[in-house]
């Protein structure tokens, strides 16, 4: 094995979690039983001590990879002299979500398939245990058809129509298959102490994977985005409807942690964790093409924290775990080399401690859209929004770490006191249209303030443009948000000179950097990064609300081709056009989607 492209990959989820499928039919990113729990394969960070679990055929191939229209059932095809197979990834979905069986546990359904054979498959499982750092024991039940591994504290067992042999800490096979046979493999996830002598229920990989299809085709097709671009804006809600987690209504901004932002650099992050901005986006971008469940079901979450304690910095934090729990903290694994040689591996996030005053107006916006579009807020809902924006009143003046949760200190960035503005906003409008009762002056007041404070401080002559944060020189492309938050006109003077100035010292061609790393925009960090996939879509969006249609659409398409063979979108894109950053992102999807939305709606 040796480390595949990021680009490389494709994901099947249940719901719960996810793995990630490389072209060359190994699962090298697996958390179970949720997102954040610890791997159980991370071959993806670490090719000799990660853990993967392989079906291939032998020897060479060449390799195409689709999704059955319209699901997140993954093909992987390969192609040889000696014929043609594939392998059928993915996850049931249990009853509880929609599906047709009761399950309670997690598990993976490979599906290994001779199209023109006879084919010679080999198998490979070697799990690793809480990020490899675990020991564990493995078992072959009767006949060696099904392996059992048992660790401290969780066991999974893999089970197939095919005789398994120890190999060293895991399992290996060899089987043939002729023309149109195929062989389904299930590893479960097991409560309890495993007991090598049960026997596994037989597998009916067909039957699981006709429920699995008829699912996520029901729910796509609820989708009401006919436009343009309706493949790539699909595959783009599919990806966020995979990143959410069923249990809670939460919303993860990745299903990965610390894939580099710069091979062998050191911006290597966490984010299997639910952000309060992202998931608010997701729930916007769901609900623009007709998907309000999921918003209702974030909607939920939200109002359990934000019934919580008030934690030091405001009434809820900047990020959570898929649960609604608090403790992230962030700690190193020494023991893994990272992608391609990229340390430190990080799990946890350390940003949960940050102050970043903007989430509250991406998630006041959100809810603003969901009693608008999806269900009307209720009083009790409603309290807690009262409280919230009560307690910004008092303190937007902050300085803040921001979206970019920048390590080098607390600043007064524009695009915080941007979604200060947009959360009290968003609260008078709500107040207004439902009568709720507020403090409506107080946010007014503090509205329009804000307001003046951005024109007369972000602003900068010399510059031409608004800037990172007040009274600074540097750019930032997260200002692009402006016209589509309804702050400013997307054809004022300043707002023009700004998309400008973006184009020329942050852009090249189609893709846009978040900020100039090293001059004014100092981070904290060393190291580079790529091109932010976000911002260049936020570019796409801002361009044709200003009436720049033709050269709008020029550069979304161009963005489009860089998705990997899936349409699937990492967080950041190299100079050299590779996928940098953890992968799928949800919130370079939710760019996509809004932008696809409003440049077709534009184009008419």
């Amino acid at each position: 094995m040796s480390y595949q492209p990021i680009e490389d990959y494709g994901i099947v989820g249940d719901l719960r979690t996810v793995a990630l499928v490389g072209k060359n039919g190994s699962i090298d990113w697996c958390c179970l039983p949720d997102f954040d729990s610890p791997s159980v394969f991370a071959g993806i960070l670490d090719e000799r001590k990660g853990g993967a679990f392989s079906i291939a055929p032998a020897g060479e191939f060449a390799v195409k990879q689709m999704y059955l229209p319209n699901t997140n059932v993954l093909i992987t095809r390969f192609f040889s002299d000696a014929g043609m197979s594939e392998v059928i990834d993915f996850m049931p979905i249990g009853r509880e979500a929609g599906g047709e069986t009761e399950q309670s546990a997690r598990q993976i359904v490979r599906i290994a398939k001779a199209m023109r054979g006879p084919i010679r498959f080999r198998l490979e499982c070697l799990p690793a245990f809480d990020y490899g750092r675990q020991p564990h024991e493995v078992h072959l039940g009767p006949g060696a058809k099904h392996a059992i591994f048992a660790a401290r504290e969780q066991q999974f067992v893999l089970k197939g129509p095919h005789r398994l042999e120890r190999d060293g800490a895991g399992v290996a096979a060899e089987f043939e298959l002729k023309d149109g046979e195929e062989a389904a493999f299930v590893l479960r996830h097991r409560a309890g102490r495993a007991d090598a002598s049960t026997a596994e229920e037989n597998i009916d990989g067909t039957a699981l994977l006709n429920e699995t299809v008829r699912f996520w085709r029901a729910w796509t097709a609820q989708g009401q985005y006919h436009g343009r671009w309706r493949e790539m804006v699909t595959r783009a809600a599919l990806v966020l409807k995979l990143l959410t987690y069923l249990p809670s209504g939460a919303i993860v901004a990745a299903p990965t942690t610390s894939l580099p932002e710069e091979v062998g650099g050191v911006r290597n992050w966490d984010y299997r964790y639910t952000w309060v901005r992202d998931a608010a986006f997701s729930v916007y971008a769901l609900m623009r093409l007709g998907y309000t469940e999921e918003a209702g079901a974030f909607a939920n979450f939200i109002q359990a924290r934000a019934k919580e304690d008030d934690p030091e910095d405001g009434p809820l934090n900047v990020l959570y775990r898929i649960n609604g729990g608090h403790d992230v903290p962030e700690e190193i694994l020494d023991h893994l080399e990272g992608y391609r040689g990229s340390r430190p591996v990080r799990i946890g996030n350390a940003a949960a401690g940050h102050l970043q005053l903007d989430i509250y107006g991406e998630l006041m916006d959100s809810i603003y859209l969901y009693d608008k579009y999806g269900t009307p807020l209720s009083y009790e809902m409603w309290i807690q929004v009262e409280r919230m924006l009560d307690w910004l009143v008092t303190n937007w003046r902050q300085p803040d770490q921001s979206i970019w949760e920048v390590r080098g200190g607390r600043r007064d960035f524009t695009y915080s006191k941007l979604q200060c503005w947009v959360a009290l906003d968003r609260g008078l409008r709500l107040a207004r249209k439902r009568s709720f009762p507020s403090q409506g002056m107080s946010w007014l007041t503090e509205r329009n303030r804000i307001y003046l404070d951005i024109m007369e401080k972000s602003w900068n002559g010399r510059e031409d443009a608004f800037t990172q944060y007040f009274g600074s020189d540097a750019l930032d492309a997260s200002l692009l948000m402006m016209p589509l938050m309804r702050f400013v006109s997307p054809k004022d003077p300043r707002m023009v000179a700004t998309i400008a100035r973006i184009r020329k010292e942050l852009s090249a061609d189609s893709l846009v950097r978040r900020y100039e790393i090293g001059k004014a925009a100092r981070d904290g960090l060393p190291g580079s990064e790529g091109f932010f996939s976000a911002c260049s879509f936020w570019l796409v969006e801002a361009m044709a609300r200003a009436g720049d249609l033709e050269e709008a659409q020029l550069l979304f398409e161009k963005l489009l081709s860089y998705a990997n063979h899936l349409g699937l979108f990492s967080e950041e894109i190299s100079s050299k056009g590779e996928l940098l950053g953890n992968f799928p992102q949800a919130l370079t999807h939710l760019a996509l989607i809004s932008a696809a939305f409003n440049l077709d709606r534009l184009l008419g």
